[in-house]
C-alpha cells in the first residue's frame, strides 16, 4: 500500500484548491526582492555598527580596570554546545553554503551525501512545518544544532511561524513541493507550479529563496531535472533512512540514524506528516551519540561546503521513501 502524507492537523474536509499562480510564467516580484535586499543590507549594515561601537567601550572599559584581572570565558562542555565553536555565524553559512550549492550544481544534478573526508553529517527533515515543529526546534536550539528542514509550501499557511524561527536560529529551509505529491506522475506545468509556489510562499515569510529540494516519496523523472535546472535547485536525497514516519519506537529510530551514520551522511526524518513525538523523543540521543562519535551536525550546504561528493556519480532511480 503506498503511504499517504497525513494532513491530521485539519478537522474539516480539505477542497481542490485553485492555483494561487495560474501561470508558470509568473515572475517573482522584483522590486519588491529589491527593496527587500536594500532592506536586508542596511539592517546588516547597522546591526555592525552596532557591535563595533560596543567592542570600542567595553575595550576601553577592560584597559581602564587596572589591577582587576580580566575575566576568561568558560570552555564549551562537550555535550550540549560541543558543535558551538566551529559553527559559522548564520550570515557566515548562508554565504558559504549558497556559494557550495552552486559549486556542486556545476557538475550534478544530485547529492545524496557528502564527501567522506571530514567528519560532517546532516541531519534533515521533511513535510513541516507542522504542530509538532516547535518541540523539535527546542531540541535543535537547546543543543546547538541547525538542521536542514524540506518545508511543503500549504503547510506555511498555518504553521509559519515555524519556518520563521528555522531561519531566525540559521536552519536552512529546502523545496518539498507545494502539496507534496508523486513528481513523476505530474505534467511539466504542474511540476513547475509545485516547485515554484513553494518558492514563493517562503520568499514571502522573509526566508531566503530555496535552492535545495527533497521529492516528496522520493519520486522525480526527466521531467523534474530539467524543472530543477531551471529554477537552479539541487535535488537533495538521503543517505540513511530512519523511518520514523512509521513510527517504530524510540530506540528503533534513534538505532537506524547510529547504524546508518558515517562521514557526510545525510541523514532523513520529520517533522510533520503525522505524530512526530517519536522523533522528537529519539532526537537527543541522536545528537549525544553522534557527536559523542566526533561527528559535527550541520546543514546540507555547510556538508558540502566542508567536503563536497565526488564527481561522476550516476543519478539514481526513484527512491521509494518520503
Amino acid at each position: 500500500m503506498r503511504r499517504r502524507w497525513n494532513w491530521d492537523f485539519e478537522d474539516e474536509q480539505r477542497t481542490p484548491r485553485m492555483p494561487e499562480h495560474a501561470s508558470v510564467d509568473t515572475p517573482v516580484d522584483a522590486s519588491l526582492i529589491s527593496r527587500r535586499a536594500r532592506f536586508r543590507r542596511r539592517r546588516g549594515g547597522a546591526a555592525l555598527a552596532t557591535v563595533g561601537v560596543l567592542v570600542v567601550i567595553v575595550g576601553v572599559l577592560l584597559s581602564s580596570h587596572h589591577g582587576g584581572s580580566i575575566p576568561v570565558p568558560p570552555v564549551p562542555a562537550k555535550g550540549a554546545h560541543a558543535d558551538v565553536k566551529r559553527v559559522r555565524s548564520p550570515a557566515e553559512s548562508a554565504v558559504a553554503g549558497n556559494e557550495a550549492v552552486k559549486d556542486v550544481l556545476g557538475y550534478t544534478p544530485f547529492v545524496r551525501e557528502g564527501g567522506d573526508r571530514g567528519r560532517d553529517i546532516a541531519l534533515t527533515f521533511d513535510d513541516g512545518p507542522g504542530p509538532y515543529t516547535p518541540e523539535l526546534l527546542s531540541v535543535l536550539e537547546h543543543f546547538h544544532v541547525r538542521a536542514t528542514f524540506f518545508a511543503i509550501g500549504e503547510m506555511e499557511r498555518y504553521f509559519s511561524a515555524s519556518t520563521a524561527r528555522e531561519i531566525r536560529d540559521g536552519d536552512v529551509v529546502g523545496d518539498h513541493t507545494e502539496t507534496h505529491p508523486e513528481m513523476a506522475l505530474l505534467s511539466a506545468r504542474e511540476q513547475h507550479n509545485e516547485l515554484f509556489e513553494q518558492i514563493v510562499r517562503i520568499e514571502l515569510i522573509g526566508g531566503p529563496r530555496p535552492n535545495l529540494f527533497r521529492p516528496p516519496y522520493g519520486s522525480f523523472n526527466a521531467t523534474t531535472m530539467r524543472e530543477l535546472h531551471a529554477l537552479h535547485l539541487l535535488m537533495v536525497l538521503w543517505s540513511v533512512d530512519t523511518d520514523d514516519y512509521l513510527q517504530p519506537g524510540v530506540p528503533a529510530i534513534v538505532q537506524r540514524a547510529l547504524a546508518g551514520a558515517h562521514p557526510g551522511a545525510i541523514i532523513l526524518m520529520h517533522d510533520a506528516g503525522g505524530d512526530r513525538s517519536q522523533t522528537i523523543a529519539a532526537l537527543p540521543t541522536i545528537i549525544r551519540k553522534l557527536r559523542a562519535r566526533g561527528f559535527h551536525l550541520v546543514t546540507v550546504p555547510q556538508l558540502l561546503a566542508d567536503d563536497p561528493p565526488p564527481r561522476g556519480q550516476p543519478l539514481p532511480p526513484n527512491l521509494s521513501g518520503d
